[in-house]
């Protein structure tokens, strides 16, 4: 039997869409800024949980978010005390070399929040509004208008984010009233949808009528549905250039948050729609708040669209493999190349590329081992207690005794001073 070749068409239908052209934005000031949109690489941000008054404890988490590799993080700003935080916030992050640009969450009362702390207004580095609830009746144009012209007094990026849950209930009652009375409804659903894209593209009009210029808009419109976030920013990307800001709203705990946001992000990322990206899972209590910048950053990566740390390919695990040698590993060396990141992008430039393979038995163990940078296939049950090690698909050495793992690890730490060391000393 003869198989063909893959043609350019089967070719071009694999390989992700061509990014989803939309309008660069630049956030934030200095070495950290961040552009949005355009060609820029899709950016990772994350939020904080803590109390923005706690200023302790909200530049502690700050930092571990950016030392985790987000490359914005937003605060909430919520009240007279949290806004007075915002300036000493920034102040003491600078001062700990923490440049990460610093987003305002504000609902309700943010025009009031800046107009009264104009350092809170300086000091952020962008603001969200969630057209929905920036204010009702006759006072929301008002109180829209007068956070977009603190906006442009400070010179700030401004993201527009219409969120399901608490959408302008005007324009939905109107938007519901007309289909109603349409010679072919459509599903409530997909009116609300219709909503939640135009009270995001309405509010970005209003905004640049105001005099925001529209390399300074970012837009987003959060659902907790799979399906309903896929369609909402397939229309907002058809019928818009703005940059958009991805992110599956109240995703849950846990693999449920992990995989509804994948799942999610995912395909739109895969259509070319996306230019900065959240992964919004709920923490266990007391749990870590990194979790979700890790999330988002293998989302990208596994997908081939950014590289943030090296990939460590590690088996399953089956009959073959009852010990629990390679599982144990394969934990230490992810860990460890988590811990050291933050020192090795510094201090090895394209670290980050390095592949490893943990393995555990004969059967695809050398072969995806060559295939890796570095790469050792550990002994499986009943196989001779030998573990041969594979650097640039040749077999290096074997391994033998009690000392396998931390001799690998070791290796590894080898290599790449060797490979990624020599390269920051050409530099």
């Amino acid at each position: 039997m003869t198989i063909p070749l893959l043609s350019p068409q089967d070719a071009e239908t694999a390989a992700p869409s061509a990014r989803h052209r939309t309008i660069a934005v630049r956030v934030g000031t200095g070495r950290a800024a961040v552009t949005v949109g355009a060609d820029a690489p899709i950016a990772v941000q994350s939020m904080t949980n803590t109390d923005t008054a706690d200023i302790d404890a909200t530049v502690r988490q700050v930092s571990d978010l950016a030392r985790a590799g987000s490359e914005m993080v937003r605060i909430t700003v919520d009240r007279d005390e949290s806004a007075a935080a915002v300036p000493h916030i920034k102040e003491r992050l600078l001062r700990a070399g923490v440049e990460v640009p610093i987003v305002g969450d504000f609902h309700y009362i943010g025009h009031k929040l800046l107009a009264d702390h104009p350092a809170c207004a300086e000091a952020l580095d962008k603001y969200r509004i969630n057209p929905g609830n920036v204010g009702f009746k006759d006072k929301k144009d008002r109180q829209f208008s007068a956070i977009v012209e603190q906006a442009i007094r400070h010179g700030k990026a401004v993201r527009i984010g219409a969120n399901w849950g608490s959408l302008d209930q005007d324009l939905l009652t109107t938007l519901m009233d007309q289909n109603a009375k349409s010679v072919r409804p459509i599903e409530a659903r997909a009116v609300t949808r219709e909503a939640m894209v135009r009270s995001a593209l309405y509010s970005a009009e209003r905004a640049e009528e105001i005099g925001l210029a529209r390399d300074r808009i970012i837009l987003s419109a959060k659902v907790s549905a799979v399906q309903d976030l896929i369609e909402v920013y397939r229309m907002l990307a058809r019928r818009s250039d703005y940059a958009l800001h991805l992110g599956l709203t109240e995703a849950g705990m846990g693999s449920k948050g992990i995989v509804a946001s994948s799942a999610a992000m995912g395909v739109l990322l895969q259509e070319g729609i996306g230019d900065t990206i959240r992964v919004s899972l709920t923490p266990e209590p007391g749990g870590d708040r990194t979790i979700e910048v890790t999330v988002a950053q293998e989302l990208l990566q596994t997908m081939g669209f950014r590289t943030f740390v090296p990939l460590v390919a590690a088996c399953p695990g089956c009959g073959r493999t009852t010990s629990t040698v390679f599982q144990e590993l394969a934990r230490d060396i992810q860990s460890h190349i988590r811990d050291e990141m933050p020192g090795w992008r510094a201090k090895y430039p394209g670290v980050e590329t390095l592949n490893v393979a943990v393995m555990g038995c004969i059967v695809n163990g050398p072969g995806e081992s060559k295939h890796a940078d570095i790469g050792i296939s550990l002994p499986g049950t009943g196989e001779a207690p030998a573990a041969p090690v594979f650097i640039d698909g040749q077999k290096a050495m074997t391994l033998r005794g009690a000392g396998i793992a931390a001799e690998f690890k070791q290796i590894v730490q080898d290599y790449i001073e060797r490979r990624f060391g020599a390269r920051s000393a050409a530099e």
